[in-house]
């Protein structure tokens, strides 16, 4: 199918060296953009879900973000598992975030940052027309589906719930320890490919 001038995403191959180009940002721009490019990276949430969210909604005890069903575009409630990266990060950010309830304020601390901020960062680093926001989704789909997960799995990872499934507690945790499992993953691969590693670590299914 023909990709949307504004859905650009780079191949997997392309990865390490945009993974590289973002952990530079700070240099050209601010620290907070930076985490949240990785952030997003990390989570493959859409880019207006990470951009809205707030602190009620993450739950560090359990490392899970559970974005509510208003604020995602099917209308279902998101659970979205969180790694010892994102946690990492996450944490650095409520620091910067002093008392503001966004996880990303923007200069005025009742509001978040703008929506283009990621994008617009993506431009200074050489990516316009080349990747998206929206792009670390379709590489998400595409190695996690060529790595072997649950493609059922993915899909709810990406939040692609048909809209009229039924909703609440059992829709959200469907395939959750599945889920919990391919985050990890999937954020030691980006990890790893960020630190130029050379073998590629593989998953492996239990049982």
């Amino acid at each position: 199918p023909h990709k949307k001038k504004n859905q650009a995403a780079v191949k997997s191959d392309e990865l390490p060296e945009l993974l590289r180009a973002i952990s530079t940002y700070e240099t050209i721009g601010d620290r907070q953009t930076q985490l949240a490019l990785q952030l997003l990276a990390l989570t493959f949430v859409r880019t207006n879900e990470l951009i809205g969210a707030v602190w009620t909604e993450f739950d560090l005890d359990n490392a899970l973000w559970i974005v509510p069903a208003e604020r995602m575009k099917m209308r279902n409630e998101h659970v979205v598992p969180l790694s010892s990266q994102a946690l990492k990060i996450i944490t650095e950010l409520k620091t910067m975030a002093g008392n503001s309830r966004y996880l990303l304020p923007g200069r005025n601390p009742n509001k978040p940052v703008s929506n283009n901020t990621l994008l617009f960062a993506l431009y200074r680093l050489g990516y316009k027309g080349k990747m998206t926001g929206h792009g670390f989704r379709a590489v998400a789909s595409t190695v996690l589906n060529e790595t072997g997960f649950n493609p059922d799995a993915i899909e709810r990872q990406l939040a692609h719930c048909e809209s009229n499934e039924v909703r609440g507690a059992y829709n959200r945790a469907k395939y959750l320890p599945e889920r919990i499992k391919m985050m990890a993953w999937w954020s030691d691969f980006l990890e790893g490919l960020e630190k130029g590693a050379s073998v590629i670590p593989m998953f492996k299914k239990s049982g």
